[in-house]
């Protein structure tokens, strides 16, 4: 019995070893982690979590631990918050020069004396440094009085001293006044002053104009409103005096506040208010369009008669300022143009 023993042991072995055998590992079992092959690399990336306890390389050295979602990436810049915004600005790029753009305000009118503010005046006012800023305040209408840019105009000799004949042999009673210069561009170059426009016709009160308007108006009188009165106003008796109202005066047309300078500003106006005449009766200019009489036919005749002597006949007719006298003056037009209503 113990003999067969070691023969049976064998056979008995045989069996298990052939079962052992045929046994083989699994075709896909747990892979071991890489380790680096050098102290200095370090260990990859894994998917997995890496582990909190440290790691050591084969020689000992540590090795730091792999990277995880926790940390950004190195080549990921980090992107800085949105810059908030108020309502009403707009969104611009994150810039640490730059701010937010702030809605402008208005400007605030200049003040006057402003260096920057533009001189008033012009015209009309104009500024003086060209057009008006943004947000200024437009220039306020000043008031116009005769520019100091107008000048006299200075008489042409030869003209003047004829215009002094002219008046001499029609009898003018007149005196050479020196020159008027009131500035602003009011003044006469060489103004006289008139007291008698013909031979027993006085001018009441005297008038200070140019010769060339006492000379018209001295052609006026004997041409046109003495054979008018002695039609129309027979039963009264000659002519003896003309009642002028305004002579020259520094002033703007029609004694308004703006405007243009006046022609009695340069001695070329005058301002007829009534004739008188020998009886002592007296026509004094209103309004007679739909004047019936003699009174209102002698107005009517020596108005029309005005425009064939000067440039400008204004009667009550015209407008509100005139309507108590006749204004002529010897303004030159283009075109000898003649303005008569």
């Amino acid at each position: 019995m113990r003999r067969r023993l070691p023969l049976l042991f064998p056979l008995m072995i045989l069996p298990a070893v052939l079962i052992l055998t045929g046994a083989g590992l699994p075709e896909a079992g747990p892979v071991p982690e890489t380790k680096p092959a050098n102290a200095g690399a370090q260990a990859a990336p894994s998917e997995a979590p890496a582990k909190e306890t440290d790691q050591t390389s084969t020689d000992g050295q540590p090795v730091e631990p792999a990277a995880t979602d926790e940390v950004p990436k190195p080549e990921a810049k980090p992107v800085p918050p949105a810059q908030e915004t108020k309502p009403g600005e707009e969104t611009k790029p994150a810039d640490p020069g730059d701010k937010a753009e702030k809605p402008e305000k208005p400007e605030k009118p200049e003040k006057p004396g402003d260096p920057d503010a533009a001189a008033p005046g012009k015209t009309p006012a104009e500024p003086a440094s060209g057009d008006a800023k943004p947000g200024e305040k437009p220039a306020e209408p000043k008031t116009t009085t005769p520019s100091a840019e107008l000048v006299i105009t200075p008489e042409e000799p030869a003209a003047y001293a004829q215009c002094l004949t002219d008046l001499k042999a029609l009898g003018v009673t007149f005196s050479e006044k020196p020159r008027i210069d009131d500035g602003k561009g009011c003044g006469i170059d060489k103004p006289i002053s008139v007291t008698e426009i013909l031979p027993g016709i006085k001018l009441a009160p005297e008038a200070t104009l140019r010769c060339e308007a006492a000379l018209e108006l001295a052609r006026w009188t004997k041409e046109a409103v003495i054979p008018a009165a002695r039609v129309a106003m027979s039963e009264d008796g000659a002519l003896k005096t003309i009642n002028q109202a305004s002579s020259y005066i520094c002033r703007l047309r029609n004694n308004a506040s703006t405007g243009k300078i006046s022609e009695h500003a340069r001695g070329n106006a005058i301002d007829i208010a009534s004739f008188t005449f020998k009886n002592g009766e007296s026509i004094a200019i209103q309004p007679r369009d739909e004047d019936g009489t003699l009174s209102g036919a002698f107005q009517r005749a020596v108005t029309a008669t005005g425009c064939l002597y000067f440039e400008t006949v204004l009667d009550p007719g015209s407008d509100e300022a005139h309507e108590n006298h006749l204004h002529f003056d010897v303004l030159q037009r283009r075109g000898n143009y003649r303005y008569c209503r």
